[in-house]
């Protein structure tokens, strides 16, 4: 059965509220973890955290951001230890991004004030579910092409 456009609309509304939400999160929590980290740590934390080091360029894909960007960033996390850099040892020159203990726990404290404020009337039953649920739309959208097809009269 197709979605209806009704559906569609919500559907859409709704994920760019949350996506909304959680770049105005994203501020607010790099403000309350180290003012000099980039609004963006997260994107590049939660990579390092769920799959262990990686390239730059790496990290730069996963968070949806140009190379030059991603390096800005992580430079920034690097003075505040959330990071630190090692040489690759396939390629001398460039390195490997691994995450910190102090970068877990800056991840860990802005997960749980996150969490304390945005799920507080949640069970784990609802978060399971959503978590579920939301791994459809990523997916697609990973899978869906770049350029908007042209309409069709």
């Amino acid at each position: 059965m197709l979605i209806s456009p009704q559906t569609l609309d919500r559907l859409a509304s709704g994920l760019a509220r949350v996506v909304r939400s959680g770049r105005h999160l994203s501020v607010r929590a790099a403000d309350s973890l180290d003012g000099d980290l980039p609004s963006s740590g997260g994107a590049l934390l939660v990579p390092l955290e769920q799959d262990g080091e990686q390239r730059c360029s790496a990290l730069a894909a996963r968070a949806g951001v140009d190379v030059s960007v991603a390096s800005r960033r992580l430079a920034a996390l690097e003075r505040s230890g959330c990071v630190r850099r090692r040489p690759d040892p396939q390629n001398g020159r460039a390195s490997l991004v691994q995450l910190t203990d102090e970068g877990a726990r800056a991840l860990a404290f802005t997960r749980a004030r996150w969490a304390g404020t945005a799920l507080a009337d949640w069970d784990e039953d609802d978060a399971r579910l959503l978590s579920g649920l939301l791994e459809r739309p990523a997916t697609g959208l990973d899978r869906a092409p770049t350029a908007v097809p042209a309409a069709v009269p």
